[in-house]
């Protein structure tokens, strides 16, 4: 019995993990039973097929159009959808028979939408729904006198929106945060779980573990920034907001960490953290333990899996004095006198051992609250008035407030002209394919621009839409053959597709589209309408529109990716000095301020580079060098990043921790950092921009002087300098990709 309960949480954590806080299910469920339950009541009321096609239709754009969080936000923001569906309904059955009429108000519209995201998410909604109705009315050749029993299919569908929303399927952001926050520890278990095979697997299969190490870090990386979306809504104060954040960073930082010194230690030298970010990176050479580590890696692998069982029962109803006694061993490894005799790589993984089970400590306390004490060692003791420490002093974050541009250097303002440009060239373009079917290449266009910032982005997202939309038209092919007239089956593949395509997009926008196309066979199949001609004109239509998308972009107030891509290096490069500043500061003695929040920053501000650089590293791009340029570049500042955050979570403990000291020496070691970033910074700003980057000696021999000795391995500074090290490595390695002069200094090196 325990062994199948122990199985099917095991199963339940992979899903967990696959689909952070169930956000792609839950949009799938909602968004099918709306149309189900829409399409249930449309036929109890006798409505045509027709008037049923548009009830699913409207049904599903009202639901997946309604981003806000609250449930009062998003019962306002339904009623008044309402309203500007009915409108946008009426309109489209009006102008339809106008052509030039119609196609300018079509253009109108577009414009109104898209400008309307400037006003958040409700603006957005609104936009959507307006333009999709309108759509819609097209689609299914909406007719005046039919307009009853279009309001009448309308209503319904909204309705059964807000029905399975509220009522069915209903969702809180505190339910999301929790899901969340269960997801980020199945994560965490998982790359626990790889470490574990880090450490025994052969140099042969080193590889295929370091990518899969890779994958998991970035996987744990994406559900930490998920909560961080999701805190401001899901807690109930501020206070609670940064103290589950510090938690959450906490652990992300102590399990990378702990990869990157298993990786040490089993390397023949020191192993460069650039291994761990950048793929098809050289592999350090594997070292032979000695025979007297023997007993030191058994315990090792023993508490390594200690460790990934303590992260498995993180749930309040795992406790128990078997569990605290485990605990309470790994949390030893923080202090020296409990490390077993080893090599200095080997000690420090049993350091890290004890932070990462500091952290999943942390993480406890933070997600279920305080529990019994009575096991505790004093090593635990000391990290539970550490975390006390740290409550205490938690504050209200300041809110963070952003400059918005004005005018056509506003997003928002020049996408809402790119886009009416490109629709019009799709309008134009499209009637020529077909008088009939010329909103798909509108659709197609106006699609390729959400959510995108550059003209590559742009490129790569019609790109895709292209080919899922031409193994659409196959399945599309195959399936209305098989359907036949049966409409019920017809009407069960469509909820089938709307699921997958919900499901899928966050994941793959060519394997969405295909399931957009796949259904759209199904839906012309419904109106009599299907045929070979029609679904081979989607293809024609949603090239086209694409193109028309491509061309408005490189057109009309472009923004090329370089210039996005340098623009978000500025931001990146700015949030990673202000991190490595501040830390430096303050573990030299200075005042504490928020790392955490300026550490989110900093990743927040990475993520969106990372995005902005994938048409440059896409696989069709035919730029080779740029590609390998552009990927080694990224690998470098998210191990830049990880060294910074390392930095604030040492830095953190100053204030509250026993055992960690500032030390007024670490000021002098980071100005050259900050100073080379500076120069950097400068730089991608200004091609002609004077100043070099400046190398020399290591960061440890600048601690010494006069009557100060060498930091000793094991301790804090020590472990300080090491992560200011390979910041500044990193930093000095950044200026070959972005053409910086280096300066070279002669200078002593510490022995």
């Amino acid at each position: 019995m325990a062994w199948t309960r122990r199985a099917r949480t095991g199963t339940w954590d992979r899903f967990l993990a696959s689909d952070p806080g169930l956000l792609r299910l839950m949009a799938g469920l909602r968004t099918v039973g709306a149309i189900g339950l829409a399409l249930l009541v449309l036929d109890l009321m006798n409505i045509a097929v027709t008037e049923m096609v548009a009830g699913a239709m409207a049904a599903m754009v009202s639901t997946f159009a309604i981003r806000e969080t609250r449930a009062r936000g998003q019962a306002i923001t339904l009623g008044l959808g309402l309203p500007v569906a009915l409108v946008s309904l009426s309109l489209g059955a009006i102008l339809n028979t106008r052509i030039v009429t119609g196609d300018l108000f079509f253009i109108l519209l577009i414009f109104g939408a898209v400008y309307a995201r400037r006003f958040g998410d409700r603006g957005t909604a609104l936009g959507l729904i307006g333009f999709q109705i309108y759509f819609v009315s097209l689609f299914v050749h909406a007719t005046v006198s039919g307009l009853p029993e279009l309001y009448l299919t309308l209503a319904v569908a909204f309705a059964s929106s807000a029905v399975v929303r509220f009522v069915v399927v209903p969702e809180t952001p505190e339910r999301t945060l929790d899901r969340l926050r269960r997801a980020f520890r199945a994560r965490l278990a998982q790359l626990v779980a790889t470490q574990i095979e880090l450490l025994d697997t052969k140099p042969e299969d080193l590889d295929k573990v370091l990518a899969d190490l890779r994958r998991q870090t970035a996987r744990l990386h994406e559900a930490a920034l998920m909560i961080q979306a999701r805190l401001e809504d899901g807690t109930r104060d501020a206070t609670t907001a940064t103290l589950l954040q510090r938690r959450v960073a906490d652990a992300e930082i102590s399990a990378e960490r702990l990869g990157v010194l298993l990786l040490n230690a089993r390397s023949a030298g020191s192993a460069d953290t650039l291994t761990l970010h950048l793929p098809n990176a050289p592999v350090p050479p594997p070292a032979d333990p000695p025979v007297t580590e023997d007993d030191a890696i058994a315990v090792l692998r023993r508490d390594i899996k200690a460790l990934h069982l303590l992260i498995v029962r993180l749930a309040p109803a795992d406790r128990g004095t078997g569990l605290a006694h485990v605990r309470n061993r790994l949390l030893g490894y923080r202090d020296e006198e409990n490390l077993p005799p080893a090599s200095p790589g080997v000690q420090d993984v049993f350091r890290g051992l004890g932070e990462a089970a500091r952290a999943v400590l942390g993480l406890r306390l933070a997600l279920d609250g305080p529990e019994d004490e009575s096991d505790d060692t004093p090593e635990t003791t000391r990290s539970r008035e550490e975390f006390e420490a740290e409550d205490i002093a938690l504050g209200t974050p300041p809110e963070e407030t952003e400059e918005d541009r004005t005018g056509l250097r506003r997003r928002t303002t020049r996408a809402a002209f790119q886009v009416s440009a490109g629709s019009a060239l799709a309008i134009a373009g499209g009637e020529f394919l077909s008088s009939q079917r010329w909103y798909w290449a509108v659709l197609t266009c106006w699609v390729v621009f959400l959510n995108t910032s550059s003209t590559g982005e742009i490129l790569v997202k019609g790109y895709r839409r292209l080919i899922g939309t031409v193994f659409g038209v196959v399945a599309g092919v195959l399936l209305a053959g098989l359907v036949g007239n049966n409409t019920w089956t017809a009407f069960g593949l469509v909820l089938l597709f709307i699921f997958g395509m919900f499901f899928t997009a966050p994941l793959s926008y060519a394997l969405m589209s295909f399931f957009v196309t796949a259904m759209l066979g199904l839906l012309y199949t419904l109106l009599h309408t299907y045929s070979l001609a029609v679904l081979v004109l989607r293809i024609e239509e949603t090239a086209l529109g694409a193109a028309c998308g491509i061309i408005a972009a490189l057109l009309i107030l472009p923004v090329k990716t370089d210039l996005r891509t340098d623009e978000q290096l500025r931001t990146v490069l700015a949030r990673l000095r202000e991190v490595v500043e501040a830390a430096v500061e303050q573990l030299s003695g200075g005042p504490a301020v928020d790392l955490v929040d300026m550490s989110r920053d900093l990743d927040t501000a990475l993520d969106d580079l990372r995005r902005s650089t994938r048409p440059l590293t896409h696989p069709i791009t035919p730029l080779r060098a740029r590609r390998r340029s552009a990927s080694y570049l990224v690998a470098l500042l998210e191990t830049c990043a990880y060294h910074a955050r390392s930095l604030a979570a040492t830095a953190e403990l100053v204030p509250y921790s026993k055992s960690v000291a500032a030390d007024p020496r670490l000021a002098r070691a980071g100005r050259r950092i900050t100073r080379n970033l500076d120069v950097i910074i400068e730089r991608v700003r200004d091609e002609n921009a004077e100043g070099e980057v400046t190398a020399g000696a290591s960061i440890a021999s600048m601690l010494e002087g006069g009557d100060s000795e060498a930091p000793r391995s094991g301790t804090v500074t020590f472990r300080v300098l090491r992560h200011l090290q390979r910041l500044d490595e990193g930093v000095v390695g950044l200026a070959r990709p972005l053409n910086v002069p280096l300066a070279e200094r002669e200078e002593r090196t510490a022995a």
